[in-house]
């Protein structure tokens, strides 16, 4: 499997009773699916997976495959406990996902060769399954060197990076030295174009949550060579972009996507709802009545 174009870090909706809102959430994955997204990504950072419980990733990874309509779904499965990982991206597989997100570990901060050891693990738990390596330096407290990443891209499971170190330089780099088969992905809405220029072949997208269409324009745009049209698309979304990270994601994505009717804005805690600014700064930018 080819991990290109855009895919969309699904969010999660919850209840008021903090129970995940599945009629929500079957709504949404419906939403980005048939708006043109090209992947889904469940169970990820945008997805809250940090406050998943056990039982409950399952139902979503269930309902997520039901909903796509054929789209390629992707199970995020990482944990800093090379076990735990290892489990979930076994469980993900036998449902029937077509690929695992795998985040590095966080607070641990293990070596490159730990990181070796770590990914060979979880891809022997579940042979053939093609697996994207996500770096996120702002939440693991770790960053995913070139180097470092060279030493993963050995592992033929390994299939592509999702780099989210906001570093156009390390994306350069790793995009200079990307083995033929790999896949580059941006992490970041924001740098999706300029990603793309360096070497990247899509986006694991917020944004596309609540704009898909729009979103998938823009990357599509992008790899077929329309630079003008992608940038002008991008300079309109540009302000939503940024207002989706005026608080740590998915808080105002939930905002937004409140304003939409497509779901509540219930977080779980330690996350909080989104702030009368950052409320304000959406209705600007989506200025329609909620549903």
């Amino acid at each position: 499997m080819i991990f290109t174009g855009l895919y969309v870090a699904l969010a999660t909706p919850f209840t008021s009773a903090d129970t995940v809102d599945f009629p929500a959430f079957r709504r949404l994955v419906r939403h980005v699916a048939g708006g043109g997204a090209d992947g889904l990504v469940v169970l990820g950072s945008t997805g809250e997976a940090a406050t998943i419980l056990e039982d409950e990733r399952d139902a979503l990874v269930d309902a997520c495959l039901e909903e796509a309509g054929g789209v390629p779904v992707v199970v995020g499965t990482g944990s800093n406990a090379t076990r735990q990982a290892a489990q979930w991206t076994r469980r993900a597989q036998a449902q029937g996902a077509q690929g695992a997100l795998v985040v590095t570990p966080y607070y641990n901060k293990p070596t490159p060769g730990g990181l070796v050891a770590h990914y060979a693990a979880v891809a022997e738990a579940a042979p053939g399954l093609p697996l994207i390596v996500y770096n996120v330096p702002g939440r693991t407290g770790l960053n995913l060197t070139p180097p470092a990443l060279a030493r993963l891209w050995e592992n033929p499971q390994v299939a592509a990076v999702k780099e989210s170190s906001g570093s156009l330089a390390q994306i350069g780099e790793i995009a200079r030295t990307l083995p033929a088969g790999k896949v580059l992905l941006s992490g970041d809405d924001n740098l999706a174009l300029a990603s793309i220029a360096l070497g990247a072949t899509g986006l694991v997208s917020v944004l596309g949550n609540a704009l898909p269409a729009e979103t998938a324009r823009m990357i599509h745009l992008a790899l077929e060579g329309r630079g003008r049209e992608a940038l002008a698309l991008h300079q309109e979304l540009l302000p939503l972009m940024d207002a989706l990270f005026l608080e740590s994601n998915p808080i105002p994505l939930k905002a937004a996507l409140e304003r939409l009717g497509l779901c509540g804005s219930a977080l779980r805690l330690p996350l909080t709802p989104a702030s009368l600014a950052t409320r304000a700064r959406l209705a600007e930018l989506l200025p329609i009545e909620v549903a």
